[in-house]
């Protein structure tokens, strides 16, 4: 293919991309009350999935802390087009991702054939692991720290006269950006893996740092949890396990840098 039938190929490829975007996005639009009140809303609602298992398993285990059951957070708009143009951000948002697998294949199309046999083995592993890795992170942030983050955010104070009374746009921003935080963070296998193949990251390191990073990993997960130490440690398990598997890694790429 010529230059500018590359081009061209790209166009497509650009044009289908977006076509698919949109037409999800509108499909979420339609789907009000699907996207807001069983997906982004349910986190805060003491009968979700989440919070009723931790709070079984909070009286088996006698640590009531783990119970959710007396959350009444108040979510109010405040500015007259917010519901609206928060409907077509979320909206939009909800297009991108769900569509997202659909745009990775029409781009993977677009430079698969210029990839040699042993390139595209192993480039289709690393779009899988990258794919399960962020997928999971997800997954691990909406069902576990997004309900303990609402309970612990909504219900703090600084004083009983001071109400909670949350806005939309910072409810939906919190769990956005905690949600997908945590889903990149969830890629740090594949991060460790690019440093330690271009030498800025090596196993001694990695190893000679874990006490910081369990200091770390500990803080965070005793904010956004409930005080008791069985919250911190369902938490903390998957990110220490993401951390020894970096290192293991690592020693993969550069076995002579022990």
């Amino acid at each position: 293919m010529s230059f500018w039938e590359h081009l061209e190929e790209l166009r497509s490829t650009i044009v289908r991309s977006v076509f698919a975007i949109i037409a999800l996005s509108v499909v979420a639009f339609i789907n009000r009350s699907i996207i807001f009140d069983n997906v982004i809303l349910a986190p805060k609602d003491s009968e979700f999935i989440t919070n009723v298992l931790l709070c079984r398993l909070g009286k088996f285990l006698n640590f009531k802390s783990l119970c959710i059951d007396n959350l009444s957070l108040q979510i109010i708009n405040i500015h007259l087009s917010g519901q609206f143009l928060t409907h077509m951000y979320v909206s939009m948002a909800a297009g991108f991702i769900i569509a997202s697998p659909y745009v990775i294949y029409q781009f993977w199309k677009f430079i698969d054939p210029a990839l040699k046999p042993d390139e595209m083995k192993y480039s289709r592993r690393a779009v899988f692991v990258i794919s399960l890795l962020f997928i999971s992170g997800v997954l691990f942030s909406y069902f576990i720290i997004v309900p303990l983050t609402i309970n612990f955010l909504g219900t703090y104070q600084v004083s009983g006269f001071v109400a909670n009374q949350i806005s939309l746009q910072s409810y939906i921003s919190t769990v956005i950006s905690v949600t997908l935080g945590v889903g990149l963070v969830f890629e740090l296998p594949v991060l460790i893996y690019f440093l330690a193949r271009i030498g800025m990251v090596t196993p001694e390191f990695l190893r000679k740092n874990r006490k910081y990073t369990l200091i770390i990993i500990l803080m965070i997960a005793a904010i956004i949890t409930p005080p008791d130490i069985f919250s911190q440690i369902l938490v903390s398990i998957p990110l220490l396990a993401l951390y020894e598997a970096s290192i293991y890694i690592a020693k993969r790429v550069n076995p002579g840098n022990e």
